[in-house]
């Protein structure tokens, strides 16, 4: 038996992005011993790349705006497909953890009446994104570590979390490694909640950085939880595609918020062709204004470079195949020749220090090359809205990893709220879960074994370099799973997939287990392949186009799969798919959705 050592807690949240320490810090004032693991370091959060703001009803801007506004905006956003009780939940509790958030010391932009500002966003009919500039995530951040340093919470960063541990039906706990010694470590708890946030590094353009391995899709497949929604991946419209040195990194919605417009190859603003029927233009209110609005059916004034973002991807993904595309495979993002350059330095100030110091572009003298990225998957873990407890005894998830808020696309800026107001939930539904257990659950020493050779494995000299095999399945979810999708492109999918997966089981590295990046990949790659498979087969499934799942062969969307979510599940060796009826939707909440 490999050396490890162990540790007891109540609760074990996996993941430190707003999620877990929101999670952590809810779990921890609840009483429960808490734990904190994190991939890498404590403060390396995806969180920390949403710039654009957190979606709340605050009505500061303005003030007809409300939750039932904001929940029909995020149903709608998600094409029905969202778990309405959480999308509920979600619009009425964000304004409250906003507030919140205050009262622990986050700084927001303020209006000049002193109340935080807010602003616009695509798919959201008010503006409403609490922000501070473009930094929002890094705030929120910064805020919620302080917060659970302060609680005193026990932190294990670079721990990367390999299996989850059962005792029968229940969790008992979890297994991992030390990233910088290879050492083997379990944590011993009733409750474990998942915040691992995504998937993003399975594919070859993505906003994600390289802890986005679908860790916490992968441990609560395993451990026999249901997944949901899996063919739904968002691909941000506007992620850097040119220079090289900033590929796949995401240019903030803020932009387009605050007066940016796309642009093709002719310097056209192609967008006003790619309006919906349900967005319908009508005549602008004057001629001046012709070229930056057009008036939905709400009869809000709109922008349509803010559309959802499953729209304006598609769009720019239309123009780049006929041809009047960027001369590196994007479209033009242009915000310098509509705002100045100290109201850009002012309201974009990360946008423009990163993109001078890491692609030498000044986005306030030059437009930036941008396409879609894959950035976010609104498919996850099943979950209760109440609590966010899994089908599985003990687990819980929260955050991107878990399924049900945002439905078919997420709207930007529910993001973070949704961190807030699920992070909460999910700490206390754990640490409720753990109080109230008579006998805590035994870890299988046998078990912790098998875990400990499954991970050594890759040092048994395996002929598979593990880097490839990444390699080419990114190339194959790219070209084959990417935005738009078809029948025979998905079938072709799982074909490479599956020998993509046999190739995992022989892949090897050399050297010791300290400071072993290939290694580390060859374990992160399990849970890469049975995300993509998830990903490949629920898309295959559904036979329709919705929000982020485009079928080429199915271009309509489909009323009746409205009616139901695709689950998935691990029985054997075998992932199965099956169609499970949405919860009815109560009276008042589909008048709601009726309105215009």
């Amino acid at each position: 038996m490999a050396e490890y050592e162990s540790h007891d807690f109540d609760v074990v949240v996996v993941g430190a992005g707003g999620a877990g320490l929101r999670a952590a810090v809810e779990a921890s004032a609840a009483g429960a011993r808490t734990a904190l693991v994190c991939k890498s370091l404590l403060g390396k959060a995806h969180t920390v790349m949403a710039e654009g703001g957190i979606a709340a009803a605050l009505a500061n801007v303005y003030p007809e705006d409300s939750w039932r506004v904001h929940f029909r905006d995020t149903m709608r956003g998600g094409k029905l497909i969202n778990n309405w009780r959480m999308a509920q939940i979600h619009a009425q509790e964000a304004p409250e953890r906003v507030l919140e958030l205050e009262e622990w010391g986050a700084l927001f932009d303020r209006t000049e009446d002193g109340r935080i500002l807010q602003r616009d966003f695509g798919g959201h009919r008010y503006a409403r994104l609490a922000h501070v500039g473009d930094r929002t995530g890094l705030e929120m951040i910064r805020t919620l570590q302080q917060h659970a340093v302060h609680r005193g919470i026990d932190v294990f960063m670079e721990c990367t979390i390999t299996r989850l541990l059962k005792d029968g039906d229940r969790i008992a706990g979890a297994f991992g490694y030390w990233r910088e010694s290879g050492r083997f470590v379990t944590f011993r708890a009733p409750a474990v909640v998942l915040a691992t946030g995504g998937i993003g590094k399975a594919y070859k353009i993505t906003s994600n950085s390289w802890e986005y391995t679908g860790d916490g899709h992968a441990l609560a497949l395993w451990a026999g939880a249901d997944l949901m929604d899996m063919e739904f991946v968002q691909f941000h419209p506007t992620g850097m595609v040119w220079p090289l040195s900033v590929c796949g990194i995401l240019v903030t919605e803020g932009v387009r918020g605050d007066g940016g417009v796309l642009l093709n190859s002719a310097g056209q603003r192609f967008m006003f062709d790619y309006i919906p029927e349900m967005f319908a233009a009508e005549t602008a209110d004057s001629e001046e204004e012709a070229d930056r609005w057009y008036t939905d059916k709400k009869g809000a004034r709109r922008t349509p470079d803010l559309l959802p973002r499953d729209e304006v991807a598609r769009a720019i993904n239309s123009e780049i195949k006929q041809g009047r595309g960027s001369p590196h495979g994007g479209v033009f993002l242009d915000i310098a020749n509509r705002r100045d350059a100290e109201y850009i330095k002012r309201r974009l100030p990360s946008m423009y220090h990163q993109f001078r110091e890491l692609a030498d572009v000044d986005i306030t003298k030059d437009a930036m090359e941008v396409g879609p990225t894959c950035h976010y998957v609104m498919g996850g873990v099943r979950v209760e809205p109440e609590t966010q407890s899994s089908t599985v005894a003990g687990l819980f998830a929260a955050g991107e990893v878990a399924a049900g808020l945002h439905g078919a696309n997420r709207l930007g800026g529910n993001s973070l709220s949704d961190l807030l107001v699920f992070g909460k939930r999910a700490g206390q539904g754990a640490a409720d879960y753990a109080g109230a257990l008579g006998t805590r659950p035994a870890v299988d020493q046998a078990a912790v074994e098998d875990c400990a050779k499954e991970a050594l494995r890759p040092f048994e000299g395996g002929s598979e370099n593990p880097y490839a095999i990444q390699s080419d399945l990114q190339e194959c979810m790219h070209n084959l799973v990417g935005i738009i999708r078809r029948e025979d492109e998905l079938k072709r999918a799982l074909e490479e997939l599956a020998v993509l997966r046999d190739r995992a089981t022989r892949a090897g590295v050399e050297g010791h287990r300290q400071y072993n990046p290939g290694w580390h990949l060859a374990l992160d790659l399990r849970s890469m392949l049975a995300v993509s498979e998830c990903i490949a087969r629920a898309a295959l499934e559904r036979r329709e186009s919705r929000g982020g799942h485009t079928r080429e062969d199915y271009p309509q969307t489909d009323p009746d799969q409205a009616k139901f979510n695709v689950v998935i599940r691990k029985q054997g060796d075998e992932v199965t798919l099956a169609h499970e009826p949405k919860p009815a939707l109560p009276d008042e909440l589909r008048e709601l959705l009726e309105a215009k």
